[in-house]
């Protein structure tokens, strides 16, 4: 049973396996179903075995966590999943159609060519079918590292409230994944040909010029730079949109409207998410374990190794008026 297991260290450091992995291996969920602890997985059974409340109004401080030597194990796993959730709630997912996991610094990716024909070709009884043409490209994508260096000392933190501790992980996620997405724009930019603006600001007439540069897949998401998204919604044309249920902004059309700050102001970027971009990940989020269990937080650094494929041709295309 979950208020059993034994936890120690050396279950962050076995090959292949996250510390969740293994302690998932231990205690099943699965036997839990139909009981008053399903829907928790392995990970928040241990909170709960160590009464450890990281939200809600009687949330723990940090200090909970190294009340023994075993609940201390806990912690570089908080920390993990509270900057990954951070990952997750940036821009980055919005833009990326599958996410591959690897071990290694590098990857073959696979290369994808169309130009035989469209798929709306006939192809006459008899006749040769069209092709699509799946090769492994010759040059391995590089797994970028992304880090962030925390600097605060135990007797800084260990009076926080966790929830608010996770607040600031959560911060140091979104800037990891803010920092990939901007190389995961530059990716799909450098993957297809610009074309430039109809007169000499960006108008509504040029989104509907990058709307149009979509044939066989729809443009699912327009990313600009804050500056631009702020001319854009200040456009007649957008003067009767609202908020979706999420809280996003879409265009007429109904392509979803997101700002990035890596974009340059004379740049716009459509694509179709769920064909435009393959995401690599070499590793999951790393931190220095030990150090987090032995209270050492006075440098907590957190990186992830990521690189990017563009995937479908058609799937991106690039308004620019930078020349």
């Amino acid at each position: 049973m979950y208020d059993t297991l034994k936890l120690e260290k050396g279950m962050y450091h076995l090959a292949n396996q996250s510390f969740s992995q293994v302690l998932e291996q231990m205690d099943p969920s699965a036997q839990y179903a139909g009981t008053e602890l399903a829907g928790l997985d392995a990970y928040e059974r241990q909170l709960k075995r160590f009464g450890i409340r990281v939200s809600g109004a009687e949330c723990d401080r940090v200090e909970k966590f190294f009340t023994t030597t075993e609940s201390a194990v806990l912690f570089p796993e908080f920390v993990r999943r509270a900057v990954r959730r951070g990952m997750e709630e940036s821009i980055l997912p919005e833009l990326t159609a599958a996410v591959t996991r690897v071990n290694g610094t590098s990857a073959k990716a696979f290369a994808i060519d169309e130009t035989d024909g469209a798929y709306s070709d006939i192809t006459e009884e008899g006749g040769t079918l069209r092709k699509t043409a799946v090769t492994e490209d010759g040059t391995p994508v590089t797994l970028e590292k992304y880090g962030r260096l925390v600097t605060a000392s135990y007797e800084t933190v260990r009076q926080q409230r966790i929830d608010v501790f996770a607040v600031m992980l959560r911060a140091v996620g979104r800037k990891l994944a803010g920092a990939a997405a901007g190389k995961a724009l530059a990716v799909l930019k450098a993957s297809v040909t610009p074309f430039g603006l109809t007169g000499s600001t960006l108008s509504y007439a040029d989104l509907a010029a990058l709307y149009g540069e979509f044939s066989d897949y729809d443009m699912t998401t327009v990313i600009a730079s804050p500056k631009n998204v702020a001319a854009i919604l200040a456009m007649t044309e957008m003067r009767d949109r609202t908020l979706d249920s999420s809280g996003a902004v879409h265009l007429p059309f109904g392509a979803k409207l997101l700002r990035d700050s890596s974009l340059s102001d004379k740049t716009v970027i459509g694509i179709s998410k769920e064909f435009a971009l393959e995401a690599i990940m070499g590793t999951d989020v790393l931190l220095e374990t030990d150090r987090l269990i032995d209270c050492q937080l006075d440098r907590i650094a957190v990186t992830v190794r990521i690189g990017f494929n563009p995937l479908m041709s058609g799937a991106a295309a690039v308004l620019d008026w930078n020349t």
